[in-house]
């Protein structure tokens, strides 16, 4: 009954404008703020971890404004995947750079790695992607079985491959490589599938953070170079700014924690240029190398 309500408010969300979706996010995120909850408490930690030089002022200023544009791009979530396409593509500002930018590096034939992280509206580069040449998207399915239908129609409504996080999503991803296509994947989850091998901890704002070691597989085996791609919010128009961002060196090495070490570095470049859009809430330190008790407990 609880997940039948969830899926038909998430319908209903992709009714409203736009504007609107913001305004209801607005609201939610002051409540988030002001209520004591788990994202509230958890982005508290992440934001002290990662800026310890920040005045206490500025950093609940960042934790507030955080809950407010988390809970917009959640709210705008319904919209984009069940919305017009071709009307969220439009919304894009820099969209052609963008796609200039990939096809560029899609013209060397070794495909290209995508890396998005949680920073700005991620759902809506996939309107994007598929515009520039075929891509294969990893994903790890949902908790609520009930969503991943309607996740999975929205995120492939323009042609996207979409790949579960197991054996089988990482050998689709060595294929679009080899194919001269476009692998994206969201670089800063903490790699759960494929045991112990599947990360090392690696510095996230000078902090280990248990960090994926797939991307720098799939870079050192194929060749294939690596942008990171995020969807700012704009704030005085209902639209959006892609950036791209050139990934740092060490990403095509072959030690995993030197490439875990470059793909965190470039995570970190993108979240400072919009720092209030990242998703703070996230459990990013939930790991700990000394097996120490968990920072969040």
């Amino acid at each position: 009954m609880k997940n039948h309500l969830l899926l038909s408010l998430a319908r209903l969300f992709a009714l409203l404008p736009l504007p609107l979706c913001r305004g209801l996010g607005e609201f939610i995120g002051f409540w988030l703020y002001r209520i004591p909850n788990r994202n509230l408490h958890d982005a508290r930690i992440n934001i002290d971890i990662c800026f310890p030089e920040m005045a206490k002022t500025e950093k609940e200023r960042l934790v507030r404004r955080s809950l407010a544009e988390t809970a917009k791009t959640f709210v705008e979530m319904p919209s984009v995947w069940l919305g017009d396409p071709d009307k969220w593509f439009e919304r894009i500002e820099g969209r052609e750079e963008a796609i200039a930018a990939m096809r560029d590096l899609l013209a060397q034939g070794k495909g290209l790695i995508l890396a998005a992280p949680h920073l700005g509206n991620w759902e809506i580069g996939a309107h994007l992607l598929a515009r520039a040449a075929p891509v294969t998207v990893l994903y790890r399915p949902p908790r609520k079985p009930e969503f991943e239908a309607l996740i999975l129609r929205g995120r492939s409504a323009i042609g996207g491959k979409m790949v579960a996080t197991d054996a089988r999503g990482v050998k689709a991803l060595f294929k679009a490589l080899k194919n001269g296509e476009m692998a994206a994947i969201l670089p800063d989850q903490e790699p759960k599938a494929g045991g112990k091998e599947a990360g090392v901890f690696a510095p996230f704002f000078g902090v280990p953070a248990h960090t994926m070691v797939l991307i720098g597989r799939l870079a050192a085996k194929t060749g294939a170079p690596m942008l990171y791609v995020y969807v700012e919010r704009l704030k005085r128009s209902p639209g959006y700014r892609i950036h791209t961002v050139t990934a740092p060196q060490g990403i095509h090495d072959s030690d995993p924690l030197v490439s875990a070490t470059a793909l965190n570095a470039g995570v970190e470049t993108c979240v400072r240029q919009c720092p209030e859009q990242y998703q703070w809430s996230y459990r990013r330190f939930r790991g700990r190398p000394d097996g120490a008790p968990s920072r969040y407990a």
